[in-house]
């Protein structure tokens, strides 16, 4: 038998050594290179990882943290409407001698308890100046704008009173948002240029809802919008009763100045007199140009000539439906407007 040889140490070339010094040294970057991804992975974790979500917020978190965040609220409802109303007698002439005695409200027919009357002549006005822009009217519009920005001159008091210019043809466009600066609001007036369809619902919808109803102030305030208009519509999203209703829900007194001066009543200038009786404003019916100015003087004059009172329907319920007012006074003779209900608030 022959036995074989045990195997005798095997010679490395210097080639073989190379391969194995370059196999090692790329494995040692390899693994240095992962070392430094995971390292920018967790500080990029650490600093650009979202803000943990707060109570009420979609997000993670635990339930344990949430009911640690989160904060009790209570909602109270108040039972109480307020309402401003002019009174005047037989001729137009405004009675500004009226005691809370001479007064009695109805809410949807039922006797309500006023907590609070007082004769407001010096309320801060929070006004919207809405100016039919459509080519319905561009014969006269350059004199209704200038009758529009000497209104404005009168009215606004600087640092109690502010009012914003709107324009509406087809579509309804802010020219001068809420100021008390007048030279601001005759610029926004006189940047309005005629043209185009009618939208008169919609701008009233929008001014209620996004101007005159956010427009909060530390003291109580009497919101209005002031209409240039011939009543006409035939571009609005929204309907003239759904218009009404948020005038209504922003307590807005709609005041109506109609562009006709045809001297034959349209359906446009119904259209006018269904705002303002709704919402305790007044249409005016210039039949000559001159006598728009004399329709702002009188409009200035009702607000400032007006009573505010509070009251406690006798049987509130937080619905969100809509319930009816109205004022009445025991002295003879004499014509209230207010507007004709509010809605509750919904709980």
């Amino acid at each position: 038998m022959i036995r074989e040889a045990p195997p005798g140490p095997t010679k490395v070339t210097k080639w073989q050594l190379r391969c194995r010094y370059n196999s090692s040294f790329m494995k040692f970057w390899r693994s240095l290179a992962l070392l430094f991804a995971l390292a920018a992975a967790a500080v990029g974790q650490s600093t650009f990882s979202p803000p943990a979500a707060q109570p009420g917020t979609l997000g993670g978190g635990s339930a344990a943290d949430d009911n640690a965040d989160t904060t009790t609220t209570i909602v109270k409802t108040v039972n109480e409407v307020n309402l401003v109303f002019t009174v005047t007698d037989r001729h137009g002439h405004f009675i500004k001698d009226l005691k809370r005695d001479d007064v009695k409200v109805l809410d949807d027919n039922k006797s309500a308890v006023i907590s609070s009357f007082s004769s407001q002549t010096d309320l801060p006005l929070r006004v919207g100046l809405l100016i039919d822009a459509s080519s319905s009217i561009r014969d006269r519009f350059r004199f209704e704008q200038e009758a529009a920005i000497e209104f404005l001159n009168q009215i606004i008091r600087s640092s109690s009173d502010e009012a914003f210019v709107l324009g509406f043809d087809s579509v309804s466009e802010i020219t001068q948002d809420f100021t008390d600066d007048t030279n601001k609001l005759a610029h926004g007036v006189r940047m309005l240029r005629p043209g185009g369809g009618t939208a008169l619902f919609d701008a009233i919808y929008e001014a209620s809802k996004s101007k005159l109803a956010n427009a909060h102030a530390k003291v109580p305030t009497r919101r209005a919008i002031i209409l240039l208009s011939d009543g006409e519509d035939n571009q609005s999203r929204v309907t003239r009763e759904q218009a009404i209703e948020m005038a209504q829900r922003a307590e807005v007194i709609l005041y109506a100045i109609s562009t006709n001066i045809s001297g034959i009543k349209t359906r446009g200038d119904k259209v006018l007199e269904r705002f303002a009786e709704t919402t305790g404003g007044l249409v005016f019916f210039p039949r000559k140009l001159d006598e728009v100015a004399q329709a702002f003087t009188q409009i200035e004059d009702e607000l400032r000539s007006q009573y505010a009172l509070a009251y406690k329907p006798a049987e509130f319920v937080a619905d969100g439906r809509f319930h009816t007012i109205a004022v009445e006074s025991s002295r003879k003779g004499l014509r209230i407007r207010s507007r004709r209900g509010y809605y509750a608030p919904k709980r």
